[in-house]
């Protein structure tokens, strides 16, 4: 499936390690050809803002987007989005969004107007589906992260998050095999795990003498993914991918 990410630059990594193989190669073609518009941003940019009316929907070409939600003067970032990402899409539904969608480090994103999702939804039946299918990914991503956040003291938070990013970046064809480069801080970070940018400096310090990972600048470094997975009860099964009891073979095909 990575040589659908040279066919269709802007698409081809949508459900890409998921369920990309229930796609046909019109879908492909449809779904490439609904963006309209392409943009990049160098910096942090706000793609749409809490309360925004939504004409359109985000797809993650390359980059990082995050979720977040200000409270009482502090940034909680509720969720975080690879290439491949059809980020906002449930906005299609909503119309109006309960968080901000934020870009961080260079970024690049095609646009899809609602009226062109809409078209989809009405005469291509399968592909909303998939469309379904992957707003579904993301609420059983943000349960994980909740479960989480519960269960684990602040090392093994980052520890999780940082397994599942590095997951989700190799299932779209962008994984290394040490770990992965981000434009994340610390501060990122502690906002993703619901800790403050000191707890995190003191987390990573953990992680870095128990030699299960380093982060240096947004670079993240894996001594042993083992270790790491097992230091942040990661199991990748909630991510609907490989071999797992969760992974979708082919319920989703195209039975017509």
């Amino acid at each position: 499936m990575v040589e659908d990410a040279e066919q269709y630059p802007l698409t081809g990594r949508f459900l890409m390690g998921r369920s990309r193989h229930a796609m046909g190669e019109r879908e492909k073609e449809l779904l490439e050809n609904s963006v309209e518009e392409v943009a990049e941003f160098d910096r942090p940019h706000r793609v749409l803002s809490r309360g925004q009316v939504a004409e359109r929907s985000t797809m993650l070409i390359e980059g990082y987007i995050l979720r977040t939600i200000s409270e009482r003067e502090r940034r909680y970032v509720v969720g975080i989005h690879v290439p491949g990402d059809f980020v906002d899409l449930h906005a299609y539904a909503l119309k109006r969004l309960d968080h901000d969608v934020v870009t961080i480090g260079p970024t690049k994103v095609g646009f899809v107007t609602h009226e062109r999702i809409g078209y989809i939804h009405e005469n291509h039946p399968h592909l909303s589906r998939l469309f379904w299918f992957s707003t579904l990914l993301d609420a059983a991503i943000h349960r994980q992260w909740t479960l989480k956040l519960e269960q684990l003291k602040a090392s093994r938070r980052v520890a999780h998050r940082l397994a599942e990013i590095w997951k989700r970046l190799e299932m779209v064809g962008l994984g290394r095999p040490n770990g992965f480069r981000s434009p994340l801080t610390q501060t990122d970070l502690a906002d993703m795990c619901g800790t403050t940018p000191i707890h995190m400096n003191r987390a990573l310090s953990e992680l870095r003498r128990e030699d299960i990972a380093e982060f240096r600048r947004g670079l993240v470094i894996v001594r042993d993914r083992a270790k790491l997975e097992e230091h942040g009860d990661f199991d990748p099964a909630y991510l609907y991918g490989g071999e797992g009891p969760l992974s979708v073979r082919h319920e989703l095909d195209d039975d017509r």
